[in-house]
């Protein structure tokens, strides 16, 4: 009787341990089947990972060589603008208003890498004085400072970009004399005959009305080529100015501020203008 149930359990033993047997490849082959899902699944990922960052890849090269040819652009017609005359610069945008487009993206973006605009600066003076007053903005741009201030803003440059802007050369504004509290130069300066500019300035400005200027600074760093700032503050005092405040605190550029003498001398003397040297940008 002992033997007949000694052999019914090793019986089950052995059909427990075929069924374990059988069962077993199922088991590996649902795992199996889940491991080639996800590796199909992985390298899909993967693909689809290579086939996106080859697109970015590219898409990062065309801005990049677009960027180039734009700052190439911008040099160009950089170096253009210092090198001729108002009236020669007022007729080469004639011919192709969108350059002077491509110049002022250019122009911003040198100006992204300054960490203070001096246009800004010279809005927070005009907050400090007297909204009435007002100002004739040579080479305005985009007429930025006109539209963050309340005073009664003429914006001038060599095309009207803007609505309120009024394009000419900066030499022969449409304004009649003595009717400008403040003329502003911010970083316009340039040509070959901005002493003209100034000429014009002073015919516009009322008596005892401002002159604002905004430089580059290394256009008056004697020890780089750059105008000796005496001798050009000397220039301008002899056009018909009193020199009232310098500053040159700031590493990018310098601020002049003079004011129209009240009282103007005949003085027929030929002013001596110092030399300043065109700002030209260097390939980034």
């Amino acid at each position: 009787m002992e033997g007949k149930r000694s052999k019914k359990r090793k019986r089950a033993k052995r059909l427990k341990f075929q069924k374990e047997k059988d069962d077993s490849p199922a088991v590996e082959e649902i795992d199996e089947s889940k491991e080639e899902e996800e590796e199909e699944s992985s390298d899909c990922a993967f693909a689809k990972r290579t086939k996106s960052q080859g697109l970015s890849k590219s898409s990062t090269f065309l801005e990049k060589m677009k960027a180039r040819l734009s700052g190439g652009h911008f040099r160009m017609l950089n170096e253009k603008l210092y090198t001729c005359t108002g009236k020669e610069a007022l007729e080469y945008f004639k011919e192709d208003p969108e350059l002077f487009n491509v110049y002022h993206a250019g122009y911003q973006e040198q100006m992204s890498h300054w960490p203070e605009q001096p246009v800004n600066i010279i809005i927070e003076w005009l907050k400090d004085h007297s909204p009435s007053l007002v100002v004739a903005d040579f080479g305005c741009g985009d007429a930025r400072l006109a539209k963050n201030v309340k005073n009664k803003v003429f914006s001038f440059d060599l095309v009207a970009n803007d609505p309120s802007v009024i394009a000419c050369d900066m030499s022969k504004t449409p304004l009649d004399s003595s009717v400008i509290d403040v003329a502003v130069f911010c970083l316009s300066l340039m040509g070959t005959n901005l002493a003209s500019f100034l000429k014009e300035a002073h015919r516009v400005l009322k008596p005892c009305g401002w002159l604002l200027i905004a430089e580059v600074k290394s256009r008056f760093d004697p020890n780089t080529g750059g105008a000796d700032p005496k001798k050009f503050s000397k220039a301008v005092c002899e056009l018909g100015f009193t020199s009232v405040f310098k500053d040159f605190s700031n590493k990018m550029f310098i601020l002049l501020y003079f004011k129209k003498k009240d009282k103007q001398t005949s003085n027929r003397k030929e002013i001596e203008w110092p030399e300043l040297k065109p700002c030209l940008y260097k390939r980034r």
